[in-house]
């Protein structure tokens, strides 16, 4: 082997090993998803006696003996350094440093040592901080066993991989920033497909299919030339036409290469990424506006499963079998232009019925669930794209549908954050294809349901329940409103909420509190007490009682329509939260999940 890529162990990769991350890198920015995939990918990697998993590569260039400047891959490395802290593994405490970063530095020193409670939140990095609490609520809710954890990280290596000496660092990072990401497992894929089809044309079609199916965050359409957009689309772009049946149908929209010179050859698309979006206009996207939920990889599994009306026991939408579960595609080419059309057709359906994140106006930086369909209008000098409800305007009082199923899907999306578990959209895209007229609430409630059952609740106690069962309750909760006693509590199609990514499950009356009596562990753990809110917002309740957290925290609260009511059971009587509270909360939440 290259005496500069060593394989290494996440067990044993901080031993006797200093990281050190350059002041040149962005902080720490790992999230929900990021993290918890990462745990899962371990997790559920090692289930023999003889498994290994290789979790990637980490690019390093070497400042001395035994300290490495981390050129790629910290975010990951950083993760690792957090889990393993997390575990109460033995290994070099200073293992990993941020480069002139000191909060950073301080976040990690105390996290690594058992004194974590003397850690000051206003000295503290906030990133690395939450990093650590999801990681901590992630092991918490889903009951993984660290111990099991550990020695699971003995069979899961990373490649390291030791950048030339000589090499100039600045010219490296040039072509790293140029070029993108090392050739993927879709561009491997791509090229598969490619091998299979027999004339220029079709592989042309096929290419250009690829591309602009792999642009994920704006809408299809506009990622064709309009001229090509013209014959596949609708009269207002929001559908692919009727005569557009099979692959042969889409070909003879695609101009031959004699007749289109501005079309971008395959080899400089792979060559160049940032030519994905050639031939659209400026003016025609409006660029980072819409997010999707999934990647363009996780968008062909889901395709894959599509096709093939796969099982959800079916392993088929983990990437870790990626080309294994795609390689019936390539077997010939009437498999290869099937996928192809299949690969189109689904991305337009995709775009108007699943939600997106929508960065725009008052929602720019933070970004709001968006359920809309696209549409051409003429502005009086050209054809342009607008933005609709998939289901009409939500403004409208007739119209809640697509309140509702907007909402109903991000009770999914946020429930289910890693791609392998969102069967939930190729369930909708099987029957969308089927009919695109057919009822995707009634769809998505029923899978809800089943999910909320099989999770056997009823019998749960503390961090045993699952999340779908606190946000189909939250999702039931918002679509029928709530009163108590008359009054009411939560207004039906509550204008003003939306659900967040939230994964810790909360105590509402604490497990340790400052003051007061301790519960009996029934009700403690009882989903009478318990709430589901954002990791940071489970950080900042901490121990204290109800009625602080009430007081000092009112936006927490509002994460949480269930929690919400909680809150006004409280103000009743003698202000108290108590247990008989607790209880009769915990009958009547039943009683909605169950009707």
């Amino acid at each position: 082997m290259d005496k500069n890529i060593k394989i290494i162990s996440v067990s044993s990769i901080f031993t006797n090993i200093h990281y050190i991350v350059p002041i040149y890198q962005r902080n720490y920015a790992w999230g929900v998803m990021e993290i918890e995939q990462l745990i899962e990918d371990i997790d559920s990697s090692i289930d023999g006696p003889n498994k290994e998993y290789f979790l990637g590569n980490l690019i390093v260039n070497q400042r001395d003996n035994d300290v490495y400047e981390v050129i790629d891959g910290q975010q990951r490395l950083t993760t690792l350094f957090l889990l393993e802290s997390y575990l109460g593994m033995n290994f070099a405490k200073d293992g990993l440093r941020f480069e002139a970063r000191e909060k950073s530095n301080r976040t990690l020193n105390m996290l690594s040592k058992d004194n974590k409670n003397e850690l000051i939140e206003e000295l503290a990095s906030v990133e690395i901080l939450k990093g650590y609490q999801i990681i901590d609520s992630y092991f918490k809710t889903n009951n993984i066993d660290k111990n099991e954890l550990t020695k699971k990280l003995e069979k899961v290596f990373i490649v390291r991989v030791q950048v030339p000496q000589s090499i100039d660092l600045n010219h490296y990072f040039e072509i790293m920033n140029t070029r993108g990401e090392q050739l993927e497992l879709h561009e491997i894929a791509k090229a598969k497909f490619l091998e299979v089809l027999d004339t220029e044309h079709d592989k042309k079609t096929a290419a250009l299919i690829w591309e602009k199916c792999s642009i994920m965050d704006s809408y299809i359409q506009m990622n064709f030339d309009s001229k090509v957009r013209k014959l596949l689309f609708t009269k207002n772009w929001s559908s692919i036409k009727d005569n557009i049946t099979n692959f042969e149908s889409i070909r003879e929209c695609i101009p031959r290469e004699d007749e289109d010179s501005n079309l971008v050859p395959l080899i400089e698309i792979l060559e160049n990424k940032k030519r994905f979006k050639n031939g659209v206009s400026k003016n025609e996207v409006e660029n980072e506006r819409f997010e999707s939920v999934i990647s363009f990889p996780n968008f062909l599994l889901q395709v894959n499963a599509v096709i093939n009306k796969l099982e959800e026991e079916d392993s088929t939408l983990d990437d870790k079998h990626f080309l294994n579960n795609l390689s019936w595609a390539w077997e010939d080419a009437d498999k290869a232009k099937n996928f192809l059309f299949h690969m189109l057709k689904c991305r337009v359906l995709f775009d108007k019925y699943i939600l997106k994140r929508e960065y725009a106006r008052d929602y720019k930086e933070t970004g709001k669930w968006s359920l809309q369909r696209l549409e051409r209008y003429n502005d009086g000098k050209g054809d342009k794209p607008k933005y609709v409800g998939t289901f009409g305007e939500e403004d409208s009082h007739k119209n809640k549908k697509n309140k509702q199923l907007r909402t109903l899907q991000s009770c999914l999306r946020i429930t289910y954050t890693s791609p392998k578990t969102m069967h939930w959209i190729s369930l909708v895209l099987i029957n969308l294809l089927e009919n695109e007229s057919c009822d995707i609430i009634r769809i998505l409630e029923d899978y809800c349901k089943t999910k909320v059952l099989e999770s056997k609740f009823e019998n749960a106690s503390g961090f045993g329940f699952e999340r779908i069962v606190f946000t189909y309750l939250d999702y039931l909760l918002y679509k029928n409103g709530y009163s108590y006693m008359g009054r009411e509590i939560i207004p039906q199609m509550y204008d003003d909420w939306q659900f967040q990514f939230r994964s810790s499950i909360e105590h509402f009356q604490p497990q340790n509190p400052v003051e007061g009596e301790n519960w009996e562990e029934e009700d403690l753990d009882g989903f009478g007490n318990l709430a589901l809110i954002t990791v940071s917002g489970n950080s900042k309740f901490s121990n204290l009682p109800p009625e602080g957290k009430i007081s000092s925290y009112p936006s927490i609260i509002e994460q949480s329509l269930k929690l919400k009511i909680m809150k006004e059971l409280v103000n009743l009587d003698n202000g108290k939260w108590t247990e008989e509270k607790a209880r009769k909360h915990k009958e009547e939440m039943f009683r909605i999940l169950k009707g």
